[in-house]
């Protein structure tokens, strides 16, 4: 790198961006006051101007979630990125004169920036540089509030920090000595970073404690043998008003981004009388960051493991396809790529009738309601039904008298659709899943004619 860099906050003249590290006071944006924000887009090959745009629109929509104000915007086209200052040396200088201009107080980039990256650019703005993923990771912030939420937020932010710890003017090169610090020669920063560090230790061995306890209640709700179905989505596409409609789950509703972030979830009985277990879960993003992903993987197992996803699409947006694609990228990444989907395109009483066709006609199987107004629920629960139904086969079973424990099973694991006395035995026919039939096989009575079950 060929340009020369000092520490950006030596002739700095605005405020805003990151507090207090260590979990202390974790926001990435001061709310004290709504900050003035500039946003930054680069469009590298393969990038239309619409999806440039569209990006930039929903960044704007992420920073106003977190509590500040998008005054002005810069886009600019790349081969790739630069790597000193992501935007190249002259951008920056014309980024700087732009916020000058309007008097923000922090550019927020569209891409993750690496640690040098945002060093190098706060000194050329003069200000706070933040990227996309700060942005998100503040939003959570303010919307964890159960312990496993804040759990997860909270190491995802300081897992973001640390490599992004550095040196303030004259507040962390000082010396440290006393309690706590390795000794004399140890610099403020070196204390800081040991200390976030201790921290990240703490949190991952409670998580690791939470993390069991949502796998041992996922086991007991398996031993139900109600089958399991997750509610996936776009933020704000609606899953929460759709868990609430159903179930009367009563989970916050808000028109903004990511305004719920832990699962909640309800039992439901569908039309056929089956019963199952539908989770809402946090919704979803595009250049949604690695680690939080990685921070609420025990969240997101619930998708992983669920026996059907309901893949609720917000209908009535600008960009209906493109968020399915974000979504489904982010349930490869997560291992939940290969459970069965089914397509609501909610939001039916916002959208013109023939683009519902278009959607509908595009993606065959798919179905449209409205959560706000019900419609299009009963199709919905039909639609869960049968393809939960499809997951299951009809078995005919015979168990002796003296094994009452396998005829207990076999309520417990499936569905029992007929039940007679007969001299050897319980003659049972059943709705089972691969896995009960497999620990089921020694009692499945093949001698019955498929044609008759």
């Amino acid at each position: 790198m060929t340009d020369s860099f000092d520490d950006p906050t030596d002739d700095a003249t605005h405020r805003g961006g990151f507090g207090e590290f260590a979990g202390e006071a974790t926001g990435l944006i001061d709310r004290s006051f709504r900050e003035q924000i500039v946003l930054v887009g680069v469009q590298l090959p393969g990038a239309s101007d619409d999806q440039v745009e569209a990006n930039l629109n929903e960044l704007a929509q992420l920073v106003d979630t977190a509590g500040a104000d998008p005054v002005d915007r810069v886009i600019q086209k790349r081969e790739a990125p630069d790597p000193a200052t992501y935007v190249g040396k002259g951008k920056a200088t014309e980024i700087q004169e732009t916020s000058d201009g309007v008097d923000a107080d922090t550019v927020v980039f569209d891409d993750e920036l690496s640690p040098a990256q945002q060093f190098n650019l706060e000194k050329i703005l003069k200000r706070t540089a933040l990227d996309r993923t700060a942005v998100i990771l503040d939003i959570f912030a303010q919307n964890a509030t159960t312990l496993e939420g804040k759990t997860q937020v909270e190491l995802a932010q300081l897992r973001y920090n640390l490599p992004r710890l550095r040196g303030r003017g004259n507040q962390l090169s000082q010396q440290g000595g006393g309690i706590g610090t390795r000794g004399p020669g140890e610099t403020q920063l070196e204390v800081d970073r040991r200390r976030i560090q201790r921290r990240l230790a703490k949190l991952e061995k409670d998580l690791t404690g939470l993390r069991r306890t949502r796998k041992n209640q996922r086991k007991s709700r398996r031993r139900s043998r109600f089958h399991t179905v997750a509610i996936v989505g776009y933020t704000n596409a609606g899953k929460s008003t759709l868990l609430n409609r159903l179930t009367g789950a009563g989970v916050l509703v808000e028109d903004r981004l990511f305004a719920t972030l832990d699962a909640t979830t309800r039992r439901l009985q569908l039309p056929g009388g089956e019963t199952v277990l539908m989770t809402d879960t946090v919704g979803f993003i595009q250049k949604l960051p690695t680690g939080l992903v990685e921070a609420f993987k025990s969240t997101l197992e619930e998708v992983a493991e669920a026996d059907l996803l309901v893949h609720v699409v917000d209908g009535a947006g600008p960009d209906p396809e493109g968020q399915m694609t974000a979504v489904r990228s982010v349930l490869r990444e997560i291992g939940a790529g290969d459970v069965p989907e089914l397509v609501a395109f909610n939001k039916s009483d916002q959208v013109k009738d023939e683009g519902l066709q278009h959607l509908l006609h595009r993606h065959e199987g798919s179905l449209a309601l409205s959560a706000r107004t019900g419609e299009g629920l009963e199709h919905l629960l039909s639609s869960v039904g049968g393809r939960l139904r499809s997951l299951t086969e009809v078995v005919d079973l015979l168990i002796p008298w003296s094994r009452g424990d396998v005829i207990a099973a076999v309520h417990r694991e499936g569905e029992v659709l007929l039940e007679e006395h007969a001299e050897d035995g319980a003659r049972i026919r059943a709705r089972l899943d691969e896995i009960s039939q497999d620990l089921l096989a020694e009692f499945i009575d093949a001698t019955i004619p498929e044609e008759t079950r």
